[in-house]
């Protein structure tokens, strides 16, 4: 397993000629667009996703509006998500094929925010290409309904019965913490298996902690992931400006259906 990040050139949305399909992942948390809307669009465009797993959506007026905004400013379509899953949402380029979306609510416990899951099953290549799971997630501040939204989340991710998936969101806590801990036992951790960019995703201003994480499933090829820095059209003053989180991008090779 690699521990130093790669300054390669992370490789760009393709078919290969065996029928694989190389995509791009991004997870953010937008603070519910309330920060430099113009600024988010321009880094979301310029990662240049296939699939892009928000946190904290506009939940409230007009958040269907707000939410379909962002995704035609950044070159995107709305998937699933947003308020109907308490955050998490779900946007994709038009080289997505759609199978089927589910929002799942998550247990409420009382005094603490409601929690969910934004998920859906898409296909590249084509009707015939790879089925992959999609997932993303925002767990609790309190660390025990944490673990047991880690323990649900494996769960929705087994229910979507996909050959390959991958998850991404804001963990709210640290690889060290046991729930995070337990996601990367199941799952592939994107920065562990292949460092590419930045590593620390909290705060903009003073990255000092992963919070924010991808994960993928077995079979997956994870070919770089990381906070980016040096992404073409990424700038420092973007990513202080579009919301309290930095980004985490992934390249994933998924192969060609049987």
């Amino acid at each position: 397993m690699s521990t130093t990040p790669t300054t390669t050139p992370l490789p760009g949305p393709r078919t290969e000629s065996n029928g694989s399909a190389v995509i791009r992942v991004l997870s953010y948390n937008i603070r519910s667009m309330r920060d430099d809307t113009s600024a988010l669009a321009r880094v979301i465009a310029a990662c240049d996703p296939d699939l892009v797993l928000l946190q904290e959506a506009p939940r409230f007026f007009r958040w269907r509006k707000k939410l379909a905004r962002l995704a035609a400013a950044s070159g995107q379509v709305v998937l699933s998500g947003g308020a109907t899953a308490s955050g998490p949402a779900l946007l994709c380029s038009l080289r997505a094929t759609v199978e089927r979306t589910e929002d799942v609510l998550l247990p409420l416990t009382p005094g603490l925010h409601r929690r969910g899951f934004a998920t859906a099953v898409v296909r590249f290549g084509g009707a015939d290409g790879p089925r992959v799971g999609v997932l993303s997630c925002h767990l609790s501040l309190q660390k025990d309904e944490r673990q047991q939204q880690g323990a649900m989340l494996l769960e929705s991710l087994a229910a979507l019965d996909t050959p390959y998936a991958v998850v991404g969101g804001d963990l709210n806590e640290r690889p060290d913490g046991r729930t995070f801990k337990r996601l990367a036992a199941a799952l592939q951790d994107g920065w562990a298996v292949a460092p590419w960019g930045g590593e620390h995703t909290s705060t903009p201003g003073d990255p000092h902690q992963r919070i924010d994480a991808l994960f993928a499933t077995a079979g997956v090829q994870v070919l770089g992931c990381g906070v980016p820095l040096d992404q073409p059209g990424v700038t420092e003053a973007d990513l202080r400006a579009a919301t309290d989180h930095l980004p985490v991008l992934a390249a994933l090779r998924i192969p060609a259906s049987a």
